[in-house]
């Protein structure tokens, strides 16, 4: 019934290629028999509706065909993946999920009870109008993640209008929207599924070329270490149309460092929250950070500054925080920006906001300068209490190549202090090794 739709166009695509995994081809004649037999496995195993089931994989065609018929049964769908990333038991007790289907790197299932049984407000909802459901966990970096529960059926009305479908790279994870968006935009519309096990810089430029990929979504770091590991330089990525970037802000530096190598491809901010879905976006042009998004089933408002928006997609709640809604139904996202007509300029999230002896310190901003120094590989600016001040900004820097700690700090802070105002120079300089984003390929903030 929910998925109708998506079967409809596996239909008018039987001989065409869905899937492509561990290079192996799955046509979409193969998806419609896989997620027929899927719904056999949940019958077997007497997998209720309404039951909440956890997904632990990746982008493989037994998660794909699995993840469809467990909509289709009408289950509260967890995702997760194999990383070390995922803190998987305390996801699964925050949800109270039931079960676990675990799919491993040969496309094997195991199923497993767990003990967990969770009587919520948001999943009754869900179990009392025969609607699926889907949980996903913000990325907890300051504290516990939060769960938000949608209803799947909202997530999945915008994927019943059909647009133009590119070979598309998953790139993003399987346990978050911006993962499932890609993969649903493409077999709604009758792509194929380019699923990647390795996102290392080298090894996606290999997987654009064999596979012609059209479409690379991916996040500001993963480009600033494309950038920096100049694995572009050995192979054919002329099949590419579009890069898509979003989930934090983009350093203006390295967007212009983008377009410089790749003028022929069309750059592009999206932006999208896992508690609302993604919203349509246009940037003002390639090297710009001012966006434009909404479009239908969104509406947006600045109010002090930050972004509040009401979607269609909207999730229920959360299930272990208070409801970040509005009394008139539009949610905080705690992002701020500033605004240029129809255009804003994400500035960064307000739970990272510095504050200097009162004055506002975006970590973005300056992270921005100090990736346009000579040898810089990577920055991470973050904040450390002070008795006179308040606060005082710190940067995490990694290297290109070695150079005195001394000579490059007092280096840097002269080129901080001829294009920020004082109080936003760095203090505390360290000059680190250690990787400075998350198996995300997002930067990590928290804890440092």
């Amino acid at each position: 019934m929910y998925i109708d739709f998506l079967l409809e166009v596996f239909e008018k695509n039987k001989s065409s290629t869905s899937i492509i995994w561990n290079e192996k081809s799955f046509s979409y004649n193969w998806l419609i028999d896989k997620v027929s037999e899927q719904k056999e496995f949940l019958k077997k195993n007497r997998i209720q509706t309404g039951q909440v089931v956890s997904v632990k994989g990746d982008f493989s065609p037994v998660s794909i065909s699995l993840l469809l018929a467990l909509i289709e049964n009408r289950n509260i769908i967890v995702p997760l993946i194999n990383s070390s990333i995922n803190d998987a038991d305390k996801k699964l007790k925050i949800a109270g999920a039931e079960l676990i289907i675990s799919i491993d790197e040969n496309d094997n299932t195991e199923l497993s009870q767990l003990p967990y049984n969770l009587n919520h407000e948001f999943y009754n909802n869900l179990r009392e109008n025969n609607y699926p459901g889907l949980v996903l966990f913000t990325s907890g970096t300051s504290g516990e993640p939060k769960a938000a529960v949608h209803n799947f059926t909202k997530l999945l009305e915008k994927f019943k209008t059909p647009r133009k479908s590119l070979r598309t790279v998953n790139f993003l994870l399987f346990d978050h929207w911006g993962g499932l968006n890609t993969l649903f935009h493409t077999i709604s519309n009758g792509g194929v599924v380019l699923a990647l096990h390795d996102r290392s810089p080298e090894k996606v430029c290999a997987f654009i070329e064999k596979h012609k990929i059209e479409l690379l979504p991916a996040s500001p770091t993963f480009l600033n270490l494309l950038l920096i590991s100049e694995a572009y330089k050995n192979y054919d990525l002329s099949s590419m149309k579009l890069i898509t970037y979003g989930t934090e802000p983009m350093p203006e530096s390295t967007l212009k460092r983008i377009k410089e190598i790749f003028p022929g491809i069309k750059l592009q901010q999206t932006y999208g929250l896992i508690e609302l879905g993604v919203l349509r976006s246009k940037s003002k042009s390639d090297d710009s950070l001012w966006v434009k998004i909404g479009g239908e089933g969104f509406n947006t408002r600045i109010v002090d500054g930050m972004l509040q928006i009401k979607a269609d997609s909207a999730m229920l709640g959360y299930l272990n925080a208070p409801s970040p809604f509005t009394d008139d139904g539009y949610f905080i996202t705690g992002d701020a920006v500033e605004v240029n007509g129809e255009y804003i300029k994400i500035l960064g999230r307000k739970s990272e906001l510095i504050n200097v002896g009162g004055e506002k310190v975006y970590p973005a901003e300056v992270e921005d300068v100090i990736l346009q120094l000579n040898n810089v590989a990577d920055a991470t600016v973050f904040s450390e209490k002070n008795p006179i001040t308040g606060n005082i900004v710190c940067a995490k820097v990694s290297l290109k190549q070695d150079e005195d700690k001394k000579d490059f700090t007092k280096r840097l802070k002269r080129f901080c202090r001829s294009k920020l105002e004082s109080f936003k120079v760095p203090v505390k300089i360290t000059i680190t090794n250690e990787l400075q984003h998350s198996e995300r390929f997002k930067k990590k903030r928290a804890g440092i």
